[in-house]
């Protein structure tokens, strides 16, 4: 198998990384396209930083395993299956389960961190960079948070005061001008996913995955 096209995908929290992961994904047969995602890399919640007020950061680069991260992109760059276990952040409602990642003439490695992880960044064909305002990012965490983590008003603003805003400006916007792509996101991201697709296609139908 030819080396995959490896497409990096990262941009600030809410900036509509996962709404436009799924729209990438559904444009490809499944056997052409692969996703790795930085949420399955984190280290065990008992091992995550807590703030001052005892509030744990899952937002730091502490928080996730970049070597293994790293290591797995590696291994499928090489035509080689991947396995993992789900991370379900200790949520006991949730049976984690086991992933399987295929090769595949495209790998979607996505994250906020896989600009700044140097060992992921430097196996990465293209760089696309999601990008939204901050009174539009602040507006989707917080109804994300209310509608799927059950958070509080009070908790949502904390995490993004204190978490995500200093972690966007220290290990992601300095970054943004390192993508190769940069996609707005205020409203809608429909033309910036019909150039990238158009793109990608083109690499799945010339076999001229890599370069």
């Amino acid at each position: 198998m030819q080396h995959p096209f490896i497409v990096g995908i990262t941009g600030g929290s809410a900036s509509g990384k996962t709404t436009f992961l799924r729209r990438l994904l559904a444009s490809f047969p499944e056997e052409q396209i692969c996703l790795i995602s930085q949420d399955n890399y984190y280290h065990p919640r008992e091992t995550q930083q807590v703030d001052h007020n005892g509030v744990t950061n899952f937002d730091l680069p502490a928080s996730i395993d970049s070597a293994a991260y790293a290591a797995d992109v590696l291994q499928i760059s090489k035509g080689l299956e991947v396995r993992r276990k789900e991370y379900t952040f200790n949520n006991p409602n949730v049976e984690p389960k086991d992933l399987v990642f295929r090769p595949a003439p495209i790998v979607v490695v996505e994250g906020i961190f896989v600009f700044y992880f140097e060992e992921v960044a430097r196996l990465l064909d293209l760089k696309v960079y999601i990008d939204a305002q901050e009174h539009v990012k602040v507006m989707r965490r917080i109804v994300r948070d209310r509608d799927e983590r059950g958070y509080d008003m009070e908790d949502v603003l904390y995490r993004y005061t204190n978490h995500v805003a200093p972690t966007y400006e220290k290990y992601i916007k300095p970054f943004k001008h390192d993508a190769d792509i940069i996609i707005p996101n205020n409203h809608h991201f429909d033309k910036g996913l019909d150039v990238l697709t158009t793109f990608l296609r083109s690499k799945v139908l010339t076999g001229n995955q890599a370069g």
